[in-house]
């Protein structure tokens, strides 16, 4: 029998949990029209905006390539305390997976200890041997991280943080937790000053201070800039946005030569040295002298440049092989290797189903789990199995006996639920969060993240391209009086 799922909001169906109080009772008094009404408006300012995202493959239902990312008015709030628990956690994660990437790049003492097996990183797509024994700055490879966090209930009632995923490489929607928190404050000013929440606006300048602190040695005013693909890249708003955020130029590959093993952009006063690239493009496509021949996103002599020293790439070539999700179940192995301490944050139990044991048993429970492509990203490639029907968890049978490596499986959580404004009403609606994690001389970030909703009634698939959304969360700089007693829920959200 499936548990019911974390309820983010109400401790039982008839009381508010602690941190949500003040604004369950500001809820209560809202109009349903007058609710509907900010909704368009958000629509509307984020539309003139041009807060899209671009969607790839044949579509039939009219809406063309360019998206909105649906936003929900109802903010998803975590207490204090959980979230200096959870930021702890995420340091210790991101600064493990640093540690282990430059392992893999220099002594690889994690495989030699038996830790990872060597198969798993050395014949693993993601492995880029073209970085063995490089250095780089503070041996730091993943400058921006994007944690996928979840919560699932447990037995007695409470509610346990996971890491579903380590997104190391090009993590992306830091743009709209900046876009849906601006928006949040202009549509309903008057909460902000009833909640203490903590902000989030400087985001750009932790950033852009990340980056100038990770570059090459001896120079003293680095000139950064961000790498886009161009403007049909699916985050090619997030993109702009940063460059303009960090006032900082946004280039594509043909906006940069390299000359002498150092990196040019061409401007209009004459080439201008580039001394760190926040790369928005995947390794394969950054050098076509190294990587894929056919590539016109990335600048030819890059790698070159970069193995040299004259320039950092953020993030580093080759952290994908610490993000793999096959190189997941070892993470929290890694924090004890490295850091001799335990995992704060615990990882979803995972089967690797290239193991003959761990295939036999999710073949034999394929209508209870969820199962993912190694290298899939996006929601894609993957089988949710209660919500799947005989025919699909036939053929994804017959995709995992063909190649079980590709894949790994975990219990279907139940992720924890938000109230959300939705056609019908206010509604439960599952949800994640990926908060951002900054490394240079320091790890830091900002208090929150982007939560994503699953819109879709019943759906734990929360991501953008599969018809997700996204809501403002606030991390509060104080906790609400715990030994409060509960108060009776007014809340809208029981309706439907």
């Amino acid at each position: 029998m499936t548990r019911p799922s974390f309820d983010e909001m109400h401790a039982t169906s008839t009381t508010v949990r602690a941190h949500y109080r003040t604004y369950d009772r500001w809820l209560a008094q809202q109009p349903r029209d007058m609710m509907r009404s900010r909704r368009e408006e958000a629509e509307v300012i984020f539309r003139r905006v041009g807060i899209t995202f671009a969607v790839y493959g044949d579509k039939d239902d009219g809406e063309g390539t360019e998206r909105l990312i649906p936003f929900d008015l109802i903010p998803r709030i975590i207490p204090a305390h959980e979230w200096r628990e959870m930021e702890r956690g995420l340091k210790q994660r991101v600064t493990a997976l640093n540690r282990f990437i430059h392992d893999v790049y220099h002594d690889q003492e994690i495989l030699k200890a038996g830790i990872v097996p060597s198969e798993q990183v050395l014949h693993n797509a993601q492995f880029r041997p073209e970085m063995m024994g490089v250095t780089v700055p503070q041996d730091v490879y993943s400058h921006i991280a994007g944690i996928d966090i979840v919560r699932a209930a447990n037995a007695d009632g409470s509610g346990t943080y996971y890491v579903l995923e380590d997104n190391l490489r090009v993590p992306s929607g830091v743009s709209y937790m900046l876009e849906d928190r601006k928006m949040m404050m202009r549509l309903s000013p008057e909460l902000f000053s009833e909640h203490r929440v903590a902000p989030v606006a400087h985001y750009p300048d932790l950033l852009l201070e990340t980056l100038r602190s990770v570059a090459p040695g001896g120079v003293n005013d680095p000139t950064v800039v961000v790498l886009t693909p161009g403007m049909y890249n699916s985050a090619y708003f997030e993109h702009a946005f940063l460059a303009q955020q960090m006032g900082v130029e946004l280039v594509e590959g043909k906006d940069l030569f390299v000359k002498d093993r150092f990196v040019f952009m061409r401007t209009t006063q004459g080439p201008k040295r580039v001394d760190v690239i926040y790369r928005r493009i995947d390794d394969d496509f950054l050098d076509p002298r190294v990587f894929r021949p056919d590539s016109t996103l990335g600048c030819a002599g890059l790698v070159e440049a970069y193995k040299a020293g004259n320039v950092t790439l953020s993030n580093a070539i080759g952290t994908g092989i610490a993000d793999d999700k096959s190189i997941y179940p070892y993470v929290p192995r890694m924090i004890e290797f490295y850091l001799g301490e335990q995992p704060i944050l615990q990882n979803v139990p995972t089967w690797q189903c290239r193991e003959p044991a761990a295939l036999q048993h999710v073949l034999a429970h394929l209508d209870e789990l969820v199962v993912k492509e190694v290298h899939g990203a996006g929601g894609y490639g993957m089988l949710v199995g209660p919500a799947a029907s005989r025919a699909e968890i036939a053929a994804f049978r017959e995709h995992l006996l063909a190649h079980p490596a590709n894949y790994i499986a975990q219990p279907t959580l139940s992720l924890s639920t938000c109230p959300t404004f939705v056609e019908t009403g206010i509604a439960p609606r599952h949800i994640d969060l990926r908060p951002f994690v900054l490394s240079g001389t320091q790890v830091q970030m900002v208090p929150g993240g982007l939560t994503r909703v699953a819109l879709k009634e019943g759906s734990l698939v929360v991501n953008s391209s599969q018809g997700g959304g996204t809501k403002d969360t606030w991390v509060l700089e104080d906790d609400p009086a715990l030994v409060a007693p509960p108060s009776q829920s007014q809340s809208q959200s029981q309706s439907a």
